[in-house]
């Protein structure tokens, strides 16, 4: 703190000076504030004019000024500091650690002695202060974080008197973290919620509607093109925010399986949610960096999941069973359809999905997880205006270091693995699974099995039960994996020792339908009863023991209010992968939904594929934006420098397309409105046609020209 305070007013005649035993040694203000020195670690620094310039120099790196001192801002050694109001509210963190100024520069204490009046606050799950105030919980959560317009302090326990009544109130649901913009800090909360369920007692939310509230009073610092810049990447994180998907639950880790769960020690389960947390599953992990280092705000930093949650009660012979379905997106690598594919030089593979299907029944509970993933290895499909762009395998990679990289994470995590490869054997897929399943042997190891299953031909001409060629196929290795259970005492019977990773090209419609069978098959064995002659039968170690919901020889299609919740689940968790990754529901839905393909399934994949084509190309540059910046994997420069969103297509891209839309149109012009002749008219024809045609073969040969393509990071995400 500062031994000596500044002068009651800033107007001194004469030079003061003031002594700090932090890392600002000496301070000196001149004049009618007309030049400012500071010296020590924050060397050099110097205001001219009526406060309204600013020059910093040395560690000291960026400092602005705006209007009569509304707002400032230094970031370097000193980390961050804010002024606000004429002169009267002050707050610095960093090297000068904590300092609160209030009233007219009259009053200096203590961050922790004191609150200032003014201070923003947030309550128990509340804003406050200059933006929101209550101090009603957050989600059963008390106590108090102060947020003083440019930082996290401090994290101190009020009541609801100790609130300032003039304080405007809003209630908020959680918070997910801060990200910084151009314009400065912003805070994203949760602002509505709906409840899912609840999984062993603990309610499971979904985040529905959220609010970005910026630190800042105002915009006016930033010139035109940052207040431009600043918009966007505000639409960039509100086009993840109403992306939907997000799940939280403030007293359960919703990123582990309960059999990872099951197998920990003391010490993890006495860590907070966020220390505890898969991080592969996080998705606002890079938001709450900033509460990560403040132990005592991590109740506040609820880590939220991405991907799809159904909990549905269920009654099969008069038993009442939960049965929860949970799809979790990892966060690395994650992106859009055609522009993120294959792995990253980590192995992360891209669109990867963990899917965990739970059966709590009578105090017992079964789990059965599978995954999904892009072919975990260096490929790329680029979007070029075609229906279907050629994949393309990198030749200046080395593939199986990452393909190693990727199989070791997933037999540390989940033991064995098989691999259901789903792509075509034929056209364009043929090389992609050719290269897999050399890569694979080549690996030459025995804890990962490969399968082929070509699942376009296999099932042609509406032959979908050709399916169950593949289910038992791998239906004896299914019965080895197991599956994890757990009694009515807490011992557990059953662990699972393996997965299956399926995917196709995308790794959502015809990946969903073999984990729909995969699962079915699994609820079929953990829901009837065996005897112990019949489980020794199978010659598996550990055998299966069954919850006895189930009789014997009962099937569980049979079970009709079972089989429809279970299917529109299924269906469900589809369309939201579907959503996430491409941009639309999922295709071949109509199968998942009645166990047979039908016509109207046939138009709404055609409709779905339209849709697909065009966002793929048109709009899925801006999404792949958001979702980097979202994650931080592009983090805004708080330089004056151009944004990468400034960058500008050349001349093809707008008057390319202008040509061919006035040459199509002359041409329909010319059909309508014949010449005198039929030879005129068929000459304008030709010659308007020829025109629109030549133009529109320029673009598509062009045609990674006229995609939207991302701007923010331009890495090996698309190489």
């Amino acid at each position: 703190m500062l031994a000596k305070f500044l002068p009651t007013t800033l107007e001194c005649r004469k030079i003061s000076r003031s002594r700090s035993s932090g890392s600002v040694h000496e301070l000196a203000v001149c004049g009618s504030v007309h030049e400012l020195a500071v010296c020590g670690s924050v060397q050099e620094l110097a205001v001219c004019g009526s406060v309204q310039e600013l020059a910093v120099c040395g560690s000291v790196q960026e400092l602005a000024v705006c209007g009569s001192v509304q707002e400032l801002a230094v970031c370097g050694s000193v980390q961050e500091l804010a002024v606000c109001g004429s002169v009267q509210e002050l707050a610095v963190c960093g090297s000068v650690q904590e300092l609160a100024v209030c009233g007219s520069v009259q009053e200096l204490a203590g961050w922790k002695k004191d609150v200032p009046a003014g201070a923003g606050w947030l309550c128990g799950g509340q804003l406050a202060g200059h933006w929101l105030c209550g101090s009603e919980p957050i989600c059963g959560i008390m106590g108090t974080i102060v947020i003083y317009r440019v930082f996290v302090l401090h994290l101190v326990s009020l009541g609801k008197k100790d609130v300032p009544p003039s304080a405007n109130t809003r209630p908020i649901c959680g918070i997910m973290g801060t990200v910084r913009l151009v314009a400065g800090m912003y805070l994203i909360v949760i602002t509505k919620k709906r409840n899912v369920g609840s999984l062993l007692g603990h309610a499971v939310w979904k985040a529905v509607d959220f609010d970005v509230i910026s630190y800042k009073k105002t915009v006016l610092h930033l010139t035109e093109d940052q207040t431009q810049d600043n918009k966007t990447f505000l639409s960039m994180i509100n086009n993840v925010l109403t992306t939907d998907g997000f799940y939280f639950c403030t007293d359960y880790d919703l990123t582990h399986t309960l059999q990872r769960l099951a197998d920990v020690s003391h010490d993890f389960q006495e860590m907070s949610l966020l220390e505890r947390a898969d991080q592969r599953f996080v998705w606002n992990g890079s938001l709450l960096r900033e509460f990560l280092a403040q132990p005592e705000l991590h109740k506040f930093a609820i880590p939220v999941v991405h991907g799809f949650i159904v909990m549905k009660p269920c009654r099969v012979n008069g038993k009442i069973f939960e049965w929860i379905l949970i799809s979790r997106r990892s966060c690395f690598r994650a992106g859009v359809r055609y522009y993120v594919r294959g792995i990253d030089s980590e192995g992360h593979a891209a669109n990867f999905v963990e899917t965990e299907q739970i059966v709590l029944y009578n105090g017992g509970r079964a789990s059965f997880v599978q995954t999904r993933g892009s072919m975990p290895f260096f490929w790329s499909q680029r979007p070029n205006l075609k229906y279907k762009p050629k994949p393309l395998i990198s030749k200046n990679t080395n593939h199986m270091d990452g393909i190693q990289r990727h199989f070791d994470s997933q037999v540390l995590i989940y033991g064995k693995q098989t691999i259901l490869n789903l792509v075509n054997q034929k056209g364009s897929e043929k090389p992609l699974e050719q290269a897999f399943a050399k890569m694979v042997s080549g690996m030459e190891n025995g804890m990962i099995k490969y399968v082929a299953f070509d699942f376009h031909k296999e099932c042609s001409r509406m032959r979908w039960d050709r399916l169950n060629i593949l289910v038992d196929n791998v239906a004896e290795t299914q019965d080895e994996y197991s599956y994890f259970l757990v009694d009515t005492e807490g011992k557990v019977l059953s662990q699972q020792k393996g997965t299956f990773r399926s995917n196709c090209m995308d790794c959502l419609d015809r990946t969903n339908v073999i984990q729909s069978m995969l699962a079915r098959r699994s609820i079929q064995s953990q829901l009837q009863v065996g005897s112990l002659p019949e489980l020794a039968h199978h010659s598996i170690q550990s055998q299966l023991q069954r919850m006895g919901v189930l009789h014997v020889a009962q099937r569980i299609e049979e079970q009709a209010d079972f089989e429809k919740i279970y299917k529109n689940a299924w269906a469900d968790n589809a369309n939201a992968c579907a959503k996430q990754y491409a941009g639309t529901g999922a295709l071949k839905t109509d199968f998942t939904r009645t166990g047979k393909r039908t016509q109207m399934g046939l138009v709404m994949d055609g409709v779905n594929s339209a849709i697909r084509y065009y966002k793929n190309n048109f709009s899925d540059g801006f999404r792949q934006d958001s979702i980097d910046l979202f994650l931080g994997n592009y983090a805004v420069d708080e330089t004056d420098r151009p944004t990468p969103l400034r960058i500008q297509k050349d001349w093809k891209f707008l008057t390319l397309p202008i040509i061919m839309v006035v040459a199509f149109s002359m041409c329909i012009i010319c059909l309508l409105m014949a010449g005198d002749t039929w030879t005129e008219t068929l000459a304008y024809v030709l010659f308007w046609g020829t025109a629109a045609a030549v133009t529109a073969a320029v673009i598509v040969f062009n045609g990674r020209d006229f995609v939207d393509a991302p701007k923010l990071v331009q890495k090996e995400k698309m190489d």
